[in-house]
């Protein structure tokens, strides 16, 4: 499995996880606050920027039938029209422009999910370096195949989809001639509980697909998607604004800078930390390890006198024989004058 180039970052187990700040609908209908998102999510360290391509027309109709009403009162857009929920959240095409290019004067990566045909045609004449697949359209394989056609990197949450429905995807992403494919484990609830995200199948993912793995997170704060670096993730989507107070379609399940900080500082040293088997100390520990027990000489002892359980102990520093020797030592004699304190060695005997 090798690495995956995404515009000016390699992306892989040998690399630190890729960070996506994903505005969403979190602009609150602002370009300016679009602009200042993107600048936050930069000086927290994120490495990449994803926004959504699509107008309420091509997401849904407009209609109030109950079909296109949300209804459930456990969601957070409860109340409203699919078509409306879409108006509020969708980012103006005129604004994406804008958008990537504030992301390269900070160096970040910017990019897009695009949730139909033109959006894809759209998205290549900005000449965007990736694609994401949100969760709700992997099954559109249509979409899938003319997002692959266009040969760049394709980043895809997997949400709802069965194994059966994402080999699917998969081999359609192939055969279409696209081979850096990332998947991304994927709880399509808002906000999703951690009980939810079982990202014990980022590493089965990877295995069965034989590509990149990664995590589409939708929990509150960091702790499942620095888990998950642990597991092989070694792409990272969150949801990100400015402060959640102030309100938003997606507010609710998305990172502060200061949290987006944080994320970035853990999910890199989750992955520095998982290293390789290794026992025994580390070239760090070397230095430890004289603060191991051993046997010291812990009574003035003349030559011929016998070693007893009052005149040996295993005691710190370790400069002495290791404890397992205790037993061996006791009833020997000293083969010269020996001063309390001193490390137990081979030549004190014979």
């Amino acid at each position: 499995m090798s690495e995956i180039q995404i515009g000016n970052r390699k992306v892989g187990k040998n690399h630190p996880p890729f960070l996506i700040a994903e505005m969403s609908g979190n602009h609150n209908q602002s370009l300016d606050r679009a602009l200042e998102i993107v600048e936050a999510a930069a000086k927290a360290g994120a490495h990449a920027l994803k926004i959504q391509t699509y107008t309420a027309d091509t997401m849904t109709l407009d209609c109030d039938g109950p079909e296109f009403f949300i209804g459930d009162p456990q969601s957070l857009w409860k109340g409203n029209t699919l078509y409306h929920i879409y108006q509020q959240a969708h980012t103006p095409w005129e604004w994406h422009k804008p958008i990537f290019e504030r992301c390269k004067e900070f160096g970040m990566i910017g990019f897009s999910s695009p949730f139909d045909a033109t959006a894809v045609d759209f998205l290549e004449a900005l000449d965007v370096p990736c694609y994401k697949i949100a969760s709700f359209e992997n099954t559109d394989l249509p979409l899938v195949r003319k997002i692959a056609a266009t040969g760049k990197p394709i980043i895809i949450s997997t949400g709802m989809a069965t194994v059966a429905e994402i080999d699917e995807t998969v081999r359609v992403v192939r055969e279409t001639g696209c081979q850096d494919l990332i998947l991304l484990k994927c709880t399509s609830s808002y906000p999703a509980l951690p009980d939810d995200s079982h990202i014990a199948t980022i590493p089965h993912m990877r295995e069965l697909f034989q590509c990149e793995a990664g995590l589409s997170d939708h929990t509150l704060g960091i702790g499942v998607a620095v888990a998950s670096v642990a597991l092989g993730a070694s792409v990272i989507e969150k949801h990100f604004t400015l402060r959640r107070a102030d309100g938003g379609v997606d507010s609710e399940f998305s990172l502060e800078p200061e949290e987006m900080r944080m994320l970035v500082l853990e999910s890199e040293r989750a992955w520095k930390s998982i290293g390789r088997i290794s026992y025994g100390p580390s070239q760090n520990d070397q230095k430890s390890l004289q603060y191991r027990r051993s046997l010291y000489i812990v009574q003035d002892l003349q030559e011929g006198d016998v070693i007893t359980k009052e005149s040996v102990k295993a005691i710190r520093p370790g400069l002495g024989l290791p404890p397992k020797f205790y037993e061996t030592l006791l009833g020997k004699k000293v083969n010269r004058h020996v001063n309390k304190g001193t490390p137990v060695s081979w030549d004190l005997f014979g």
